[in-house]
C-alpha cells in the first residue's frame, strides 16, 4: 500500500485492515478515526507533540462532545473551535496531512 495521494485515495484505504506502516503517525490517527476506532486514533494524537498532533487531538474531543477539553487544544495547535461538520474537519485535517 502507497501513502494516498488524495483524499479519495484515504478513504479507499479504509477497506484494508490496518494503515500502512510507513504512512505518517498522523495519517494513521486519522485513518482509525475514520475506521470508528477513536480510542487508537486518540492514542496515536495524544503522543504527537506538535500543532498537527493538539489539531487532531482537539478534533478527537470534539467528536467525542467534550467541547472544553476540545477547546484547549484548539487554542494548542493555534486553531479556532471549528464552525464546520466533523466531516468537514476531519477531511480538512486528513487533506493537510496528505499535502505536507
Amino acid at each position: 500500500m502507497s501513502h494516498p495521494k488524495n483524499y479519495g485515495d484515504f478513504i479507499s484505504t479504509l477497506q484494508n485492515k490496518k494503515p500502512d506502516s510507513d504512512w505518517p503517525e498522523a495519517l494513521k490517527s486519522l485513518w482509525y478515526d475514520a475506521k470508528g476506532d477513536w480510542e487508537a486514533s486518540h492514542d496515536i494524537a495524544q503522543d504527537l507533540n506538535n500543532d498537527l498532533g493538539s489539531w487532531i487531538h482537539a478534533y478527537l474531543h470534539r467528536k467525542e462532545g467534550d467541547a472544553f477539553n476540545a477547546g484547549y487544544w484548539y487554542r494548542r495547535a493555534n486553531q479556532e473551535f471549528p464552525e464546520i461538520s466533523l466531516e468537514e474537519e476531519h477531511r480538512e485535517i486528513t487533506e493537510y496531512v496528505l499535502d505536507k
